[in-house]
């Protein structure tokens, strides 16, 4: 699992940032990416990393501000042309559904696959045997959401040896025991899977912020994740401005971190005012509260 920054600047990109996108890698998990926001020229930033815009499964928008979403007809469209037939699922507050049947009408596009546009609420929008992700409402100028993604538990390593050593045989059984079955040997036997399962590994959690100042839901949101992905737009200093536009500071979003219990902090979504040597003042701001913050740039990937 991997986070891929494809868009890291505020409002207008700059020449060391794009506006706002970045993607979630499942490839491993489920083979497919999801995409976070699509500012304009998210698909010129793709074609300089390792997505395959045909393995995207799931979009989830936060808000309808045109540096979040101004990518979305461009890539649909390429998607397209690119002849993928998957199915694609698009996540957004009301409105979004108009944004793109409109776009799309408009300039006569068509599409190669089956959309499924979500106008999504409060509460839980995707949830199946491997994740959950719930989306709450933040404070911005228009409705903007922020989201928290849980993987399922996994279940625990098997004691392989210990059964070997107790005259199971490899192969298929072995399949079945792991998936907690019980199972009757040829000796008639019988194994109960869950005895030969060490602990649970706890699947990762993340929360993926829209634009916001300071919400109640926001540790709803980035309650003991291991990584939470949130907008500094502006130093500490300039609080009054950051928050009367529906943003946060530096200071806020640490705050929040370290409030939170969250285990990772990365930072995005700069004003363009800062150039590269100043964004890092802005790390250093965050870091003094939270030490576990990271900075993230264009195209810069973590590791999960």
């Amino acid at each position: 699992m991997e986070l891929i920054f494809l868009g890291t600047g505020a409002g207008t990109p700059s020449k060391e940032r794009n506006v706002s996108s970045l993607v979630l890698n499942l490839l491993s998990e489920c083979n497919s990416f999801w995409m976070f926001d699509c500012g304009e020229g998210t698909q010129h930033q793709i074609l300089y990393s390792s997505i395959r815009i045909g393995r995207l499964e799931k979009i989830f928008i936060t808000h309808l501000h045109g540096d979040h979403i101004f990518g979305l007809p461009g890539l649909l469209s390429s998607r397209s042309m690119a002849g993928s037939q998957d199915p694609l699922a698009l996540y957004g507050p009301p409105g979004i559904k108009t944004f793109i049947e409109t776009a799309l009408n408009l300039s006569g596009s068509y599409l190669t696959y089956p959309l499924e546009i979500i106008e999504i609420q409060p509460g839980k929008v995707v949830e199946d045997q491997q994740f959950c992700v719930t989306a709450l409402p933040l404070v911005h100028g228009i409705e903007s959401f922020g989201y928290r993604i849980e993987e399922a538990d996994k279940p625990g390593t098997l004691d392989a040896s210990r059964l070997l050593a107790e005259g199971v045989s490899a192969g298929p059984i072995f399949q079945r025991l792991k998936a907690g079955e019980q199972v009757q040997l040829d000796d008639g036997r019988v194994i109960n899977g869950p005895d030969y399962l060490g602990p649970a590994q706890k699947g990762r959690v993340l929360a993926i912020f829209g634009d916001t100042s300071p919400s109640e839901n926001a540790l709803v949101l980035a309650k003991d994740v291991d990584v939470m992905v949130h907008e500094t737009t502006l130093e500490a200093s300039m609080a009054g401005q950051a928050n009367s536009r529906g943003h946060s500071t530096t200071q806020q979003t640490a705050e929040l971190a370290k409030a939170a219990g969250a285990k990772r902090l990365i930072i995005s979504h700069f004003s363009a005012r800062y150039g590269a040597e100043e964004c890092l003042r802005l790390l250093a701001e965050c870091q003094e509260i939270f030490p576990k913050t990271e900075m993230a740039s264009d195209l810069a990937v973590f590791s999960l």
